[in-house]
């Protein structure tokens, strides 16, 4: 869980996510989640933060019925497709989300 610290904290990086998915056009859903999931999994470090963006922005496409592919996300969002595959599995299961069975 986190805080309102960590809302105002990352103000700028939850303005990023937002902006992500509206470049992406998905669903209010999917954004709200995806802001969630990022706060939920903030890094320590900014050099990390994209990769936790834009695999939060996947993850609450897939979760939200709004999914967007990996390599779409990861132009949007400047990352590797890589960085999301990587990553993605271990965030569904850290949040204690099921990934959809495709």
């Amino acid at each position: 869980m986190y805080s309102a610290r960590d809302q105002v904290e990352n103000s700028e990086w939850l303005d990023e996510v937002e902006a992500t998915a509206e470049r992406l056009d998905m669903e209010e859903a999917a954004r709200s989640r995806a802001a969630d999931l990022f706060l939920s999994n903030v890094p320590e470090t900014d050099r990390s933060k994209r990769a936790v963006l834009a695999t939060s922005v996947y993850v609450a496409g897939l979760v939200e019925g709004d999914s967007r592919s990996q390599q779409r996300v990861a132009e949007v969002a400047d990352v590797s497709r890589l960085t999301i595959s990587k990553r993605y599995e271990e965030m569904l299961e850290s949040q204690g989300l099921d990934a959809p069975r495709w």
